[in-house]
């Protein structure tokens, strides 16, 4: 098997627009709600989310082709080509076999701001149906994975992964396999995600699964704590260069960190509440640590789903429990969900970011917005709350769950030569 290497990285989150500015956010425990300005939210229960600030696709993407693409293809866009820089790729593109370099990447609900658009104007029109003729290649799930293999050439795999929220973790873990069975030599993955419209922010609403403290937006995003009340919607996305270890040091590339394994389960219980028990969370780790070939006291740290929803965050700390026992005591465990808010189905890729800047950094970052010790949790753990904590970063490993029971691990590891 061929050994995985992280070559390049690009962010744009609610709390940074690049990788250099999403690290800081993470180190500085940044919120990133805001009251809503993409739509006017007064009539709805939450009226917040953590947006994207300050960001104009014309500033990198053609202006006559930013109005062919949906928003979530945008962040795409941006942050794998943020990534491509990074890794020193783009310099040397006549130099690399573009057969062997795909893309995968992973989105939830893909162009939902598109649809939402096109049936809107239809429905308040005369009734002629006058519909944009790129609404479906804005609104199709597996387009951005095209848009970006259209970009730079890339000739290898290609597709898109919709697992709810776990869907850039399983574009990273599928990414993963096809570099280390000698299928790819590079595969750019990631995800983004852009539900902060009418339709997403009303059809969470109706769910129940939205924080719903209007007047307290900046700390609503609290995994952990006793009053936490539901999550809060984010956007942008994350990218990562995988590359096969040999083939990244011929070129003398930068390396972040390694890949070294990855689990995917199902709860097979309910269509969007996880198992009380956290059986399919539980189940996840220790496939994912099995792939490494590690023991449950070789991680470091736990970037956790920690989504701030009463069950999720309760059935993931038993989870945790159950698989590293008294090794559990020994982690730090921290939800950067509670300064970016969930960005469903990129929140696996720029996670997974927030492991590699603990690993190559050496630091963990918080999970803010802890007012009050929940009872029902072993309070003896280490949440990592409201400051970030230096300590050696040796191995990380990232859980992400989605709606339909959907459940992702992916450990990464400093690399070692």
């Amino acid at each position: 098997m061929k050994r995985v290497v992280v070559t390049g990285i690009g962010a744009i989150t609610p709390i940074g627009n690049t990788a250099g500015a999403y690290l800081e956010g993470l180190r500085n425990g940044v919120s990133g709600a805001n009251p809503i300005t993409h739509f006017d939210a007064s009539l709805f229960k939450t009226q917040f989310a953590c947006e994207v600030k300050g960001f104009t696709p014309d500033d990198f993407i053609d202006k006559r082709e930013v109005r062919r693409l949906d928003r979530f293809s945008h962040f795409a866009i941006v942050s794998a080509d943020e990534a491509m820089v990074d890794s020193g790729l783009v310099d040397i593109l006549d130099k690399l076999d573009l057969d062997r370099i795909g893309v995968i990447w992973g989105s939830g609900v893909g162009g939902l701001g598109s649809l939402e658009e096109e049936i809107s104007a239809y429905a308040t029109g005369n009734g002629t149906p006058r519909y944009n003729p790129f609404m479906i290649p804005k609104m199709i799930a597996d387009i951005a994975a095209g848009h970006i293999s259209i970009k730079y050439g890339f000739r290898g795999v290609n597709y898109a992964t919709v697992s709810a929220c776990a869907s850039s973790s399983h574009a990273l873990i599928n990414a993963f396999d096809y570099i280390r069975l000698g299928r790819n030599q590079i595969v750019v993955a990631g995800g983004s995600e852009a539900s902060i419209i009418k339709t997403g922010v009303g059809g969470f609403n109706a769910l129940k699964a939205l924080s719903t403290r209007n007047d307290d937006y900046a700390t609503a995003s609290r995994p952990f704590d006793k009053d936490r009340d539901g999550f809060v919607l984010g956007e942008g996305g994350g990218a990562l260069v995988l590359e096969e270890l040999e083939h990244a040091r011929k070129r003398g590339a930068k390396i972040y960190a390694e890949v070294v394994g990855g689990g995917a389960t199902a709860d097979a219980y309910h269509i969007t509440a996880p198992h009380p028990e956290g059986i399919g969370a539980s189940n996840v780790m220790r496939t994912a640590l099995e792939d490494a070939r590690m023991n449950p006291g070789d991680i470091d740290y736990i970037n956790v789903h920690g989504t701030s929803t009463p069950l999720g965050d309760m059935a993931e700390v038993k989870a945790i429990q159950k698989v590293f026992g008294a090794d559990a005591y020994n982690l730090n465990i921290s939800s950067t969900k509670s300064m970016t808010g969930h960005l469903l189905g990129a929140a696996g890729a720029i996670e997974a970011i927030a492991g590699i800047f603990a690993i190559y950094h050496q630091f963990i970052p918080p999970t803010i917005n802890h007012f009050t010790d929940d009872p029902e949790l072993d309070n003896q753990l280490n949440f990592t709350f409201n400051t970030a904590q230096e300590r050696k970063v040796n191995a990380v490993l990232s859980n992400t769950f989605g709606f339909g029971g959907h459940n992702s691990s992916l450990i990464l590891k400093k690399f070692e030569g």
